[in-house]
């Protein structure tokens, strides 16, 4: 199922195609090329002086890892994701051998963007999550302190929304995606003044 975004102006494909998709084929496999290139565009994130914070847990339906992560979302994340082919935990790593990392968010939230739009072209679909337990996937996965676990992510293949069984969540798959208006997002001569 795509729902494209509806831009003010045309933008890159990978762009208007992304989105956060909860009815996965519970069939579908990931491959170990397609995984690898997630990961790649991830690692090749920009982040600040070089520093690479950014850390990912990756497991497979079917592995012994993917229950482990699976266990750490909130039932409401339970209840659709274990249907992905994969998921993944982001972890911040917030020092380094110089000390404090600065922007550890920024630097993981930029490799995950990375790792999405990767997914986009190669035809998966990824949901990025905060209902999960940080707490238990550093006891789960024995993170060192200097490790955060920031987002869950799911990857797989689409399936219809009638897989969600509920009608609400069925409801919400296929509802438009909206966004703020250009006037409301980006401001120039003062706060509340449109740039454009």
């Amino acid at each position: 199922m795509r729902k494209p975004a509806e831009t003010a102006v045309p933008v890159a494909p990978l762009i208007t195609e992304r989105w956060s998709p909860r009815a996965y084929d519970e069939t579908a496999e990931i491959t170990d090329a397609q995984l690898t290139a997630l990961l790649e565009a991830a690692r090749w994130a920009p982040s600040f002086g070089n520093t690479q914070p950014a850390r990912y847990l990756v497991g497979r339906r079917g592995d012994p890892v993917f229950p482990r992560i699976l266990a750490t979302l909130n039932s409401g994340n339970q209840a659709w994701a274990f249907r992905a082919s994969a998921l993944l935990i982001g972890v911040m790593v917030t020092t380094n051998e110089k000390g404090e990392v600065p922007y550890t968010d920024y630097g993981l939230g930029l490799a995950t963007e990375n790792l999405v739009l990767q997914a986009v072209e190669l035809g998966l679909i990824a949901h990025q999550m905060a209902g999960f337990s940080p707490d238990a996937v550093h006891a789960e996965f024995s993170l060192p302190e200097a490790a955060v676990a920031r987002v869950a992510i799911a990857v797989g293949s689409p399936a219809d929304p009638s897989v969600l069984e509920d009608p609400r969540r069925i409801e919400r798959e296929l509802a438009p995606r909206q966004r703020l208006p250009l006037a409301e997002f980006a401001f120039g001569d003062r706060w509340g003044t449109p740039a454009l």
